[in-house]
């Protein structure tokens, strides 16, 4: 077995009809699929590819959310020996288009109306595509032309081509090697425009191997797909550790419903972004405030033994007897409740990818019970180095798994050698040469190796600002404390060679400010409003100082705006992944990073509302500059 599709041939062998492989809620109700089933729809898919006359080595996009279809799908265009290619769904039609005609695509995978509406408005400019085929047909029955076709359409004429053909489908999945690609992923395109990484089946089932052998799944485990499929990290530690070892997907109901369903299935495994994680301590504290006083009181009671009973078992290994019976009352309290509303109480393996994690939401969810452990890696190696056990250092993103070779540069570069390093950027042999060298790949990340092994990420090379002391500081890495606190959302930290002290610009966390606002009986009525309200200004001012606290005095935040407006995507402050794009974001609001070195008190912008009402407009307001 060389290919994700001949695993799940292999897989379906052993477990049939007997075991469930996939289930999706849907008006409701968990629908369930068997891996006797889920093996089905793959052959059929695949085989009426084929009769769309995909061929060996052609490029499929799928753009959708989380569903069983898409798996099915990229496994299916796998089985013919083609080629997947992930689309993030917010993606707009500009976006897509540069993808679709970049990877010379032929056909795409668009799950609904809105997927399909953003192809058909591009159909002009991407003559390549030969059909466009949606799984939720809500909205689309009115929808003509030969163009755009159901995947139930699809499925029956593999069906028919399997009753013709019965040896079809094995003789093409017989050819496939693990020198195949099997993916393309795009970067996310913070320096420039995405590149396509071309990433083999080898790749993908040596990132399966290479986590299991630090932490291997079961077939019994649930697990919940969340994450975008688009993303590698989901086609690794979902996709190809569930048709490896057996490990049963679960599919939320919608985006809208993800933690509700995360509280249905209690999964044991579970990967959300950093992002998701502090998300999830922002809720817990805006609930907890909003709950009865006693429910207040107990929290307030047993947290911090929950902190202190987590630093001993993670610190000198043993704990106390009297902090044992302490952590075991505040467990029946509160700590069981809080992670049954979580959806965390069976979970085994809880990993955060993607943005580095802040230590404070680490020790949060420690005093919980639940021990998250960073992974640490990129599109085009995969897995770099993840926590182990319990050996989970709060600085660190873990280390270096058995098969993973890593090193770090004279100058202070991280560059790694596995088996799951991709094969190269697709129509970019200057890139590729840049990022491989000798089988190493150059992550562009900087970072230094601890005698004990762990690796401390730092920031992107070229992220890394100099003070005016001379010494470098990781903007990452203050951005990540201050989006500790729940009234943060984003902020993107600001200094230089060039500039004598650090700025921020920060966004607030509209519904968690909103909502303490109401409670301090502080009206507003636009989120510019509220974002510039003197008594705002002095919530986030606390949280900055916390954060200053614990750096070094040249590198802490002396000046700071709150910006009129979020950080958006589509406007390009932000990738797909919300990753800042630092260059573009320093260039939009340079006005209002002049105005907090240049000693001003306030900047006038314009800025765009949404009245409550529907209405639209542009009004002029001031930004303030707080100075620390």
């Amino acid at each position: 077995m060389e290919t994700l599709p001949q695993y799940l041939q292999a897989t379906t062998q052993k477990y049939g009809a007997t075991r469930v492989a996939m289930r999706k809620k849907q008006l409701g109700i968990w629908r369930e699929y068997s891996w006797a089933e889920s093996y089905a729809r793959v052959r059929h898919l695949a085989l009426g590819l084929i009769e769309l006359g995909l061929a060996r080595g052609e490029k499929v996009c799928i753009i959708g959310d989380n569903d069983p279809e898409y798996f099915w799908a990229q496994l299916a265009v796998q089985a013919c020996g083609g080629i997947a290619v992930g689309i993030f769904t917010d993606s707009t039609p500009a976006e897509i288009q540069y993808i679709v005609q970049h990877s010379d695509s032929v056909l795409v995978f668009a799950k609904d109306q809105e997927q399909c509406d953003k192809m058909l408005e591009i159909r002009a400019n991407v003559p390549a595509i030969r059909r466009a085929i949606y799984w939720q047909d809500r909205g689309l029955w009115n929808y003509g032309g030969e163009w755009l076709m159901s995947f139930d359409a699809l499925i029956a004429s593999g069906h028919k081509l399997d009753q013709r053909a019965p040896t079809c489908f094995d003789e093409r999945l017989a050819q496939g090697t693990g020198a195949d690609l099997a993916i393309f992923c795009y970067t996310s395109g913070t320096t420039g425009v995405p590149k396509g990484a071309m990433i083999a089946h080898k790749n993908l089932i040596g990132g399966a191997e290479i986590s299991s052998s630090v932490d291997r799944r079961l077939d019994t485990d649930e697990y919940l797909s969340f994450l975008p499929p688009a993303w590698i990290t989901e086609n690794v530690l979902g996709l190809a550790i569930h048709v490896i070892d057996g490990m049963v997907i679960n599919f939320p109901e919608e985006p809208e419903t993800v933690q509700e369903n995360l509280r249905e299935i209690s999964p044991h495994a579970l990967l959300f972004s950093a992002r998701l994680w502090e998300s999830l301590v922002s809720m817990v504290q805006a609930r907890i405030a909003d709950t009865s006083w006693i429910n207040r009181a107990l929290y307030h009671t047993f947290m911090p033994i929950g902190y202190r009973v987590a630093d001993l078992r993670f610190g000198k290994g043993s704990v106390p007897i009297v902090w044992q019976f302490l952590g075991w009352l505040g467990e029946i309290a509160i700590f069981a409740a809080l992670r049954d509303k979580l959806g965390l109480s069976r979970v085994k393996s809880a990993y955060s990818s993607g943005a580095a994690l802040s230590p404070d939401v680490v020790r949060f969810f420690r005093a919980l019970g639940v021990n998250i452990r960073n992974l640490f890696g990129s599109t085009e190696a995969i897995i770099h180095t993840l926590h182990v056990g319990n050996d989970v250092k709060f600085e660190s993103v873990g280390v270096p798994p058995p098969a993973v070779q890593l090193r770090i540069t004279p100058e202070g570069e991280i560059v790694v050698k596995s088996k799951s390093v991709f094969q190269g950027y697709y129509k970019n042999p200057e890139a590729t040469a840049k990022a491989l060298e000798d089988g190493w790949f150059h992550t562009g990340d900087a970072g230094y190796l601890r005698d004990d092994g762990h690796l401390i990420y730092l920031d992107r090379v070229k992220d890394l600002l100099d003070l005016a002391t001379g010494d470098k500081f990781s903007p990452q890495f203050i951005e990540g404390r201050l989006k500790f606190s729940q009234y943060v959302k984003d902020v993107m930290v600001v200094g230089g060679r060039e500039r004598a002290f650090v700025t921020a610009i920060v966004n607030i966390d509209f519904a968690n400010v909103g909502r303490w606002a109401e409670k301090n009986r502080l009206t507003y009525t636009t989120f510019v409003d509220l974002s510039q309200k003197t008594e705002v200004y002095d919530l986030i001012k606390q949280d900055v100082a916390r954060v200053n606290e614990a750096l070094p005095p040249p590198a802490r935040v002396k000046s700071f705006v709150l910006l009129h407006k979020e950080f958006d995507p589509d406007e390009g402050d932000l990738t797909r992944t919300r990753k800042l794009r630092r260059n573009v974001m320093e260039e939009r609001y340079r006005d209002l990073i002049e105005a907090m070195y240049g000693g001003k008190s306030e900047v006038r912008v314009s800025a765009q509302v949404k009245y409550r009402d529907g209405r639209a407009g542009v009004i002029e307001t001031a930004v303030r500059v707080c100075n620390l």
